[in-house]
């Protein structure tokens, strides 16, 4: 019996691992993230068992872990995006290892890797940015010292910003000093989803566009120079003369 955090992705059904899909659909339990997680990823399970986790607390989580465990049942815990990043699968382990019920992590594509696909950009370029930072502007839990979003800001890396829009005028003033108000920002609302939608401006006019399209949540935050330049070199990876493994 295995417990399996499986990343569902950010939301497009499609957008999951072909072993994420086969765990899905072949164990007897599945536990997913139902605010989060679109119906449309349990298509074509067999399980006996499907529960919303979203209506639950941690300790009932685990119990139902716990109780197929007992049964020796393969349990899904399906999770939005990566269950690595922000996907609270940290407190569920520790549990899992107190009790001693095996698990594995499947990895998923990122709300971040969706939303540079959206926005037809790489999060990556020479001589632009070569450092993406992953980080958060939320209230439920303080910012451990040294990751205030200004220290973070300082190296003017790609930075993504997770459940921040509700802040965002609040942190595009920190922003500001480190990037410049020309800098580009995009905010993302509910990537690959139906009703996905984004914005695109500077941090000068960025939240009267946001405030524009309503968006209040259930939104990326990106940050950086990569988002509105065409002039960068060229990588080393394919220029003609560069001698590597493959093209001596």
């Amino acid at each position: 019996m295995t417990v399996y955090f499986i990343g569902a992705g950010p939301g497009d059904p499609e957008l999951i691992t072909v072993k994420g899909q086969r765990l899905i659909h072949s164990c007897p339990v599945i536990i997913y993230a139902g605010s989060l997680v679109p119906a449309a990823v349990l298509e074509g399970h067999r399980a006996e068992t499907v529960i919303n986790s979203a209506e639950l607390h941690l300790g009932q989580i685990i119990e139902l872990m716990r109780t197929a465990h007992a049964n020796g049942q393969d349990v899904a815990r399906v999770h939005s995006g990566d269950p690595g990043l922000y996907g609270a699968i940290g407190e569920q382990i520790r549990h899992l290892r107190e009790l001693g019920i095996p698990f594995q992590i499947i990895p998923g594509v990122t709300a971040v890797a969706a939303s540079a696909a959206l926005l037809e950009c790489e999060l990556t370029l020479p001589d632009i940015a070569q450092s993406v930072i992953l980080t958060r502007y939320g209230d439920t839990s303080p910012m451990p010292p040294g990751e205030s979003l200004g220290s973070l800001a300082s190296h003017q890396a790609t930075l993504a910003i997770h459940l921040g829009v509700k802040h965002l005028a609040r942190i595009v003033e920190e922003l500001r000093p480190h990037y410049g108000s020309d800098c580009p920002i995009a905010v993302v609302h509910r990537a690959t989803w139906p009703d996905q939608d984004w914005v695109l401006g500077s941090l000068d006019d960025i939240v009267q566009r946001v405030q524009a399209k309503g968006f209040r949540r259930t939104a990326l935050i990106l940050v950086g120079r990569v988002l509105g330049s065409d002039t960068f070199s060229e990588s080393a990876l394919y220029r003609a003369g560069h001698a590597h493994l493959y093209r001596p």
